[in-house]
């Protein structure tokens, strides 16, 4: 069952990068859409990744 759920994951991860390659080659605009929420996906888990380390950071070198 987590084998399915994780390839559903990879398979829209993959569908996603390449709507973004094809909305940057001008596709339709239902790509450009997908294209758009992927983009907007990767950036938020980009902000909450440096959000984490900066607590981390901030919680470890106080145990030194």
């Amino acid at each position: 069952m987590i084998g399915l759920l994780l390839l559903g994951v990879l398979v829209l991860t993959i569908g996603g990068c390449v709507c973004v390659v094809w909305a940057e080659r001008g596709g339709p605009r239902w790509v450009r859409g997908v294209a758009t929420v992927t983009l907007a996906a990767g950036e938020m888990v980009r902000h909450s990744q440096k959000h984490r380390r900066r607590s981390s950071n901030s919680t470890s070198s106080g145990d030194d």
